[in-house]
Parts: structure tokens; C-alpha cells; sequence
């Protein structure tokens, strides 16, 4: 009978095979720790697939583009492990990082936490060089319902607590397996509507609702080349923001009490970003029209998620 791994790796890429040469030895060399290393292609494969190979890692390929949500959600489906990492194929591990996670959740005091984050530093160029900024150290909520790396961007300032945080950013989050299927819906562990952007605080938030905490964990370091940050918004694509409008709105749908949506700062924040999709940013306007076809299927589901709360 074959052993249960400690970790299943779960690495989504998307035409990422210019970083897998960084990232994914250094997930398949964790010391201290058993793992299962999955990489699931959304895109291209040809080249992913020669990567994966040497690295000892399982190859996924998708029919089609699930995104970031799907795509992690077929790799936890075909895994094993005690604990689920989500990998971005831009983030290097540290050697030991699934170990310190893994003893951290493994202690007595942590039975009911359901996530945990590294420090997740920034990285530069190709090899995913280190740096002394941070990218995130978890996620944190804001009044106004949106999410925020915490920390991002400022340098790092050691010696740090292990501490609790509202969850993880799924570039290198760090799930319990139990957990994750507590709260499990009919769209996936990650909720597939989101395809991409906020899954992973939309998890936090699920997490959260059905009991389980979520703790930072200094001494487990990662690297990440982060592409996508507030300031490049324009940048990044019409496709994607997109999805980062539509989700923005269905973070909510999911999990805010009804005196969410009729809050002050709430309300300023919607038509702040009404007003840049109507003068600004108009190929997002159709993340209006998702909501309005959808809405019956959408708030089913909020009643889905409403009967895991504890």
C-alpha cells in the first residue's frame, strides 16, 4: 500500500514554461518532507511536459483553459496528501518551506487551522532571484470588501511570530487537505466562476466561515515574481480584468451578510468601479451582464456556502 505524502504540489501553469526551470526543482527538492509534485497545463504543453518530466513531477494536461480555479482543482483531484500547496509557476521554494508549514499545522495548538502562509518575498528574472520585499505575507480585508496582500512591498524585517492572519494567497498557499474538503462546493474547492483572481481570498473567506484559522509562518520562505500588482492594472489585459471586476462582485455574492451590500464603503467602492467601467476600462462591463444572467445559479450557491458556516 502506497504512503500517503505530507504534500501534494499542485503547479497550474498557463504558457509558464520560461519559469518552471526555477520552480520546479526547487519543489521537487523539499527536504524533511514527503510530497507529490502535479503540474497541470492550461495552455501550450509541449515544453511544460519535458519540464515536469525532469523534475519527477506528474503531468495534467487540460482539454481547455479552466483557469487558475479549474486548474487547481484537477490537480487536488488527482493528489493524496495530508496538506494541498498550491504553486504559482513563478514562486521558487525555499528548501524547507513545506516542511516548517507542515510541523506548524501538525502541532497540537493548530488542529483547527485549515491554511498557512510563508513569508513569500519578491523575486527578479528568470532563475526567481531573491529580494529583501515582501510580496505577501497572507491576505487582509478591507471595510470596503476588497483584499490586499499583506505586507506587500515593504522590506523585510526580521526576527517575526508565528501569528493568525484571514488567509492565504494561493501564489504558495498552504492548505489541509480535511480543511479544503470541509468546504467544498458544487464549483470546486476553488470556486470555478472566479476562473482567475480572488479564488484564493474567496477560499479564505469559506475557510473562515466554517471555523477553520489561518496562521503565518515566518520561518517558511518562498520567492515570487509577482506580474500582477494594483498599479498595472492597465497592463495586465482586458481578459483579466475582466475577471478581476466579475470577481469582485461574486467575492461577496459568496460570503458577505446581507448588511454588506448596503454599506457605506461598500457602496462607494461599487460605483468607483462602475464609473471605470463605463469612462475607463469598458471591456469589463460585461462583468455586469455575467452577474445579471447568472444571478439565480450564483445566490443558489451563497445558500450552498451559508450551510457549511459554523
Amino acid at each position: 500500500m502506497t504512503a500517503v505524502p505530507d504534500v501534494s504540489i499542485v503547479v497550474v501553469s498557463y504558457g509558464s514554461a520560461d519559469d518552471l526551470p526555477a520552480s520546479l526543482p526547487a519543489a521537487a527538492a523539499q527536504e524533511g518532507v514527503s510530497t507529490e509534485l502535479v503540474v497541470v497545463e492550461n495552455g501550450d504543453s509541449s515544453r511544460t511536459r519535458e519540464l515536469a518530466a525532469e523534475s519527477g513531477a506528474r503531468f495534467l494536461p487540460m482539454p481547455d483553459n479552466r483557469g487558475f480555479a479549474g486548474g487547481a482543482n484537477a490537480g487536488i483531484e488527482v493528489t493524496t496528501g495530508r496538506y494541498v500547496l498550491t504553486l504559482n509557476p513563478d514562486c521558487r521554494l525555499a528548501p524547507d518551506f513545506c516542511r516548517a508549514l507542515r510541523d506548524r499545522l501538525d502541532a497540537g495548538d493548530a488542529k483547527d487551522a485549515g491554511s498557512a502562509s510563508g513569508k513569500i518575498l519578491r523575486a527578479e528574472g528568470a532563475g526567481l532571484s531573491a529580494t529583501d520585499t515582501i510580496d505577501s505575507t497572507g491576505i487582509v480585508f478591507t471595510a470596503s470588501g476588497r483584499h490586499f496582500d499583506r505586507d506587500s512591498g515593504r522590506k523585510d524585517a526580521p526576527p517575526e511570530s508565528t501569528r493568525e492572519i484571514a488567509g492565504v494567497t494561493g501564489a504558495a498557499g498552504f492548505y489541509r487537505r480535511a480543511a479544503l474538503d470541509a468546504v467544498r462546493i458544487s464549483t470546486g474547492w476553488f470556486d470555478e466562476d472566479f476562473f482567475l483572481y480572488r479564488e484564493d481570498a474567496d477560499l479564505a473567506l469559506r475557510l473562515r466561515a466554517a471555523g477553520w484559522r489561518s496562521l503565518y509562518v515566518p520561518g517558511a520562505v518562498a520567492y515570487h515574481r509577482r506580474a500582477n500588482l494594483p498599479s498595472r492594472r492597465r497592463s495586465i489585459g482586458a481578459v483579466a480584468n475582466y475577471h478581476s471586476v466579475k470577481n469582485r462582485f461574486l467575492l461577496r455574492i459568496n460570503n458577505a451578510p446581507v448588511p454588506e451590500f448596503r454599506r457605506l464603503p461598500t457602496l462607494a467602492r461599487d460605483l468607483v468601479v462602475l464609473g471605470g467601467c463605463l469612462f475607463v476600462e469598458r471591456t469589463s462591463l460585461r462583468a455586469f451582464s455575467y452577474l445579471a444572467r447568472h444571478r439565480r445559479r450564483l445566490f443558489g450557491k451563497r445558500a450552498e456556502i451559508a450551510a457549511k458556516r459554523r
